[in-house]
């Protein structure tokens, strides 16, 4: 296209011209994930049409048992002589009914305001009026019980299709006694997993969906229950958050942000190649008593951190062993701020994170150490190749390979690392505002917010940013790693 026709185009036009132009221009494999990802919700599109499709003929082609079957569940098995199924089938839509009626409908009902009334007192009596955190909770409740009805309904409705369809054949159907020996045998491991799925559903999915709609209120202080309702505010908070108009949370979320990504990357690098170095250095030849050098720094291992760190903690304080020492020996006048100081803090923890972190990576270099090949030096040496050039063309890019996964695992488990952080300084010192403070990882500020100033809105928003992040970086450095594009490099 040249200028003229592009400049006698329409606004729209040009604004697709230059989204197809962007297009173009993008890598393969980015427009590769970009085809992936729409034909995704295509093919969600289309199974979610052919199910209603399969539906309709089901009910239009099915017996007065199947047709019968889309009302009381369970009725066509139990006529076809399937009396297990069938009473599990109208058992569950039988509770599903009166948790609907009794108990749910009630919190489902007031889920879009999460409650009206609020708590009274007419006297000495307090009028309680209605819960917004039972109503949150229980209406997300309600809603996965709701989409469990569906999808028990719907495999109702397959099992009365595929009885049809058995019998039409000529074959036979399986009844309870085959039913309990699948679930026994062939489909033992749906037995085994059952109780297990529910318990992680129960104690992980749904304290997640919690978390993650808190965000979206206005959950604090002054909006708690039972004394108080709570409302939706949609992305109210994000905006508190990021916005410069409430610059008191932006900066003290950005500042938060950074460190945590600062730290994350100097305690998994740092401890990566410093931990590296000691094991070659342990490993090499001539170096006397190995086993005691290792034991040595084990130990930093076997004492539990929160031993270990609260004691280095009060050994870096103002009065600590540290400081009185130096001061004793003349080497300073007054105590080094190591906790007082911003910069000194985050430089302190740092290095004592360093001293926790190296025993873990010397072990795992020394073993993959000991599997490169001792040709590959040999041929090294051979070549003329000094120290530097092995370790970067050899010990390094192997390492690389076999640890890439640590690697990433480790920096993602560094940003939520709350250990360290908390034990040590506990966030101080408080120098940002809004109780985050100057070595404040953004999950230990989440937990300030939440146990201190019981800001949980905050809070829920915190961690939902944490989750970006994390699945953010394990996305894009995960597919980038040699250990994955090149699998067969190093067999």
């Amino acid at each position: 296209m040249t200028d003229l026709e592009y400049f006698k185009l329409s606004k729209p036009a040009k604004m697709w011209h230059n989204l197809l132009t962007s297009l173009r221009n993008l890598p393969k494999s980015v427009l590769g994930k970009i085809k992936s990802f729409f034909m995704f919700f295509v093919h969600l599109f289309v199974g979610f049409f052919n199910e209603i499709k399969d539906i309709v003929l089901t009910y239009k082609n099915g017996d007065w048992k199947t047709r019968v079957s889309f009302t009381v569940m369970g009725f066509g098995s139990c006529a076809r002589g399937q009396w297990l199924r069938g009473l599990l089938f109208f058992a569950f839509q039988t509770v599903f009914n009166l948790y609907i009626i009794f108990f749910g409908g009630a919190y489902l009902a007031k889920f879009n305001t999460l409650g009206t009334v609020a708590t009274t007192r007419k006297g000495r009596v307090t009028v309680y009026g209605d819960n917004s955190f039972l109503i949150l909770l229980y209406g997300i409740l309600t809603i996965f019980f709701v989409l469990a009805f569906i999808y028990t309904w719907r495999m109702n409705v397959k099992q009365n299709k595929l009885a049809e369809e058995v019998l039409k054949a000529g074959k036979k159907l399986k009844y309870a006694k085959d039913d309990i020996s699948g679930l026994l045998d062939s489909q033992f491991h749906k037995t085994l997993m059952a109780l297990p799925t529910l318990g992680i559903f129960v104690f992980t999915v749904l304290p997640i969906i919690f978390m993650i709609l808190v965000a979206f209120t206005n959950y604090d202080a002054n909006h708690q229950s039972p004394t108080n309702l709570f409302t939706w505010v949609g992305l109210q908070n994000f905006r508190d958050l990021f916005s410069t108009a409430n610059a008191n949370y932006a900066n003290s979320f950005g500042q938060v942000l950074l460190w945590t990504l600062i730290w994350a990357f100097f305690a998994t690098f740092l401890n990566y190649f410093l931990g590296m170095l000691v094991a070659i250095m342990i490993n090499k030849k001539g170096i006397k008593l190995k086993k005691m050098w290792r034991t040595i720094l084990v130990m930093t291992i076997a004492i539990p951190q929160f031993v270990s760190l609260l004691y280095v903690s009060k050994m870096f304080a103002a009065d600590g062993l540290v400081n009185s020492y130096l001061m004793r020996w003349g080497w300073i006048e007054r105590p080094l701020p190591f906790w007082t100081d911003p910069a000194w803090a985050q430089i302190t923890v740092i290095i004592i994170n360093i001293w926790i972190g190296i025993p873990y990576l010397m072990l795992i270099a020394t073993g993959i150490l000991m599997n490169i090949p001792a040709d590959l030096y040999e041929s090294a040496r051979i070549d003329g190749a000094n120290a530097v050039q092995t370790y970067g063309k050899i010990t390094l890019p192997y390492m690389l390979f076999v640890t890439g996964p640590y690697l990433l695992t480790s920096f993602i488990g560094n940003i939520n690392n709350f250990n360290v952080i908390f034990l040590l300084t506990q966030g101080k010192p408080d120098v940002l505002g809004n109780k985050a403070g100057a070595t404040d990882l953004l999950i230990t500020w989440l937990y300030s917010l939440t146990v201190e100033d019981t800001n949980y809105k905050m809070a829920a928003c915190i961690g939902i940013i944490v989750f970006v992040v994390c699945a953010a970086i394990s996305l894009v450095v995960y597919n980038f790693m040699p250990s994955v594009k090149n699998e067969e490099d190093f067999q």
